[in-house]
């Protein structure tokens, strides 16, 4: 093959971390995996027949690009009582990836920088390699909180935009209202967008939630179905922001993902009906599992939300831990995924509780017995 034929780009976008533990899983024989950030509970039954029924009552060609008109109603409606902002606006995405995409390369041109926390979801930086832009990290170790002063000294006439993500993948901590009226308040003085990519919202453990759109109606809040309510095959997304941006967003989408799945939005407005209770008290008690089960033995920032927790590698670097660890059939991603840092590692505790407790048992060991 051709080496000229591969763009550039790609020599800046590395095969995902998180993939590789996939892989690495369906090598072992009876793997301990708190690798991947997937909910261990599936798709509710009367959401699942929904879609069922949509697909056999034909709703299987293209919806319109923004979205199938009933889920985007009720999307709005939702995002109307909780801002109160009269030009947000829906739409609805293949993905919360798929929103953050558009908004990229909506927003995003070569040379402009887009400014991240580090630890960061692995596929900010690399979305926005393929907008051509520079990501610029801040580092928030050790206690992983935002500081809006360490943002604007990184703010240059560069910036475009800024990414925060809360609760957080990979440390499961929570922004506070303060920490994000700081930001949002911020990013409105120098005519930054900010990005919130809000996929984990409704698992907050400690503190309610907060979106920084509360204090900043030209927030861009990318959010979606897949962590809430335990689809991420089903590719379904949506973002809401400034109408300009959206429909710009609405135009790219018809160019390339052109819609999310039609039968699966249809059986989604039944999901947002869905009682969630029962599913964010499993994962507060798995939390709790986890923060019990090291304490003492390693350092742990507490996780707030999501179902992540990122503690310390009590030795050596977070790679060699976790090299050890696969050696033990557990499967924990090294921080250097989500990082410019190799200390820390993940746990998603995603999973049943045998299978979590089995993990901490083997994190106890490798803590008292070091390498």
């Amino acid at each position: 093959m051709n080496e000229r034929w591969i763009a550039g780009r790609m020599a800046h976008i590395d095969a995902s971390g998180i993939r590789k533990a996939f892989e690495m899983a369906r090598a072992m024989k009876d793997p301990i995996n708190l690798s991947i950030g997937m909910p261990n509970f599936d798709v509710d039954e009367p959401v699942k027949q929904a879609a069922y029924e949509a697909i056999r009552d034909g709703f299987n060609q293209y919806s319109v690009t923004q979205g199938v008109a009933e889920l985007r109603a009720k999307l709005q409606a939702r995002v109307d009582e909780a801002h109160g902002q009269p030009d947000r606006q829906v739409i609805v995405t293949s993905g919360t990836a798929g929103a953050l995409m558009l908004a990229m390369l909506a927003t995003v041109e070569p040379g402009d920088q887009v400014i991240v926390f580090d630890p960061y979801f692995v596929m900010y930086n690399h979305q926005v390699t393929m907008a051509g832009g520079e990501t610029v990290l801040i580092d928030t170790y050790p206690d992983f909180r935002i500081r809006a002063e360490a943002v604007a000294a990184a703010i240059t006439p560069r910036t475009k935009a800024v990414i925060v993500n809360s609760p957080v993948n990979p440390t499961g901590v929570v922004a506070t209202a303060e920490e994000l009226q700081a930001l949002a308040e911020l990013c409105r003085e120098k005519g930054v967008l900010l990005i919130s990519d809000e996929v984990y919202q409704a698992f907050c453990y400690d503190r309610p939630f907060r979106s920084p759109a509360d204090w900043n109606e030209d927030v861009l809040v990318v959010d979606g179905f897949s962590k809430t309510y335990g689809m991420t095959g089903w590719r379904l997304g949506f973002a809401h922001g400034p109408s300009r941006l959206i429909q710009e967003m609405t135009k790219l989408q018809q160019f390339s993902f052109i819609c999310a799945p039609t039968p699966l939005q249809v059986a989604a407005v039944h999901a947002l009906d869905q009682d969630l209770t029962g599913h964010i008290e499993a994962y507060r008690r798995k939390r709790d599992l986890v923060v019990e089960g090291l304490a003492g033995l390693y350092d742990l920032p507490r996780p707030e939300g999501a179902f992540y927790a990122f503690p310390r590698a009590p030795w050596g670097t977070a790679s060699e831990f976790c090299a050890e660890a696969a050696r033990r059939e557990l499967l924990i991603i090294p921080g250097n995924v989500f990082s410019r840092r190799d200390t820390h590692f993940r746990i998603s505790y995603a999973v049943a509780d045998d299978v979590l407790k089995r993990g901490l048992d083997v994190l106890r060991d490798l803590a008292e017995r070091g390498a």
